[in-house]
């Protein structure tokens, strides 16, 4: 991702917090299965993380749909099909 304007250079810093919390929080669910903890601490811990790699997800590609479409707009590399294509992939 290679944002293009002050806006996308805050997305990228969110998306990348983001990627970052869910990095721990797998690695403290990966602890967690070593050391036999509980099926709740588990399961809450993995929801935990699942949903920070959603939200980093969706920050991608909002930032991708109005960098790359409204910036290069026509001769964008990306067509809005395959943008859409992208996002969904994410549900």
């Amino acid at each position: 991702m290679q944002p293009i304007n002050p806006e996308g250079v805050e997305a990228q810093r969110k998306a990348l917090n983001r990627l970052k919390r869910a990095r721990g929080q797998l690695n403290a669910v990966i602890e967690q299965v070593e050391s036999g903890a509980s099926c709740r601490d588990v399961i809450t811990q993995l929801a935990a993380v699942s949903s920070a790699l959603d939200r980093a997800g969706f920050t991608i590609i909002s930032t991708a749909m109005r960098n790359c479409m409204i910036a290069e707009g026509p001769d964008s590399d990306m067509t809005p099909e395959e943008l859409e294509k992208l996002f969904l992939t994410l549900s």
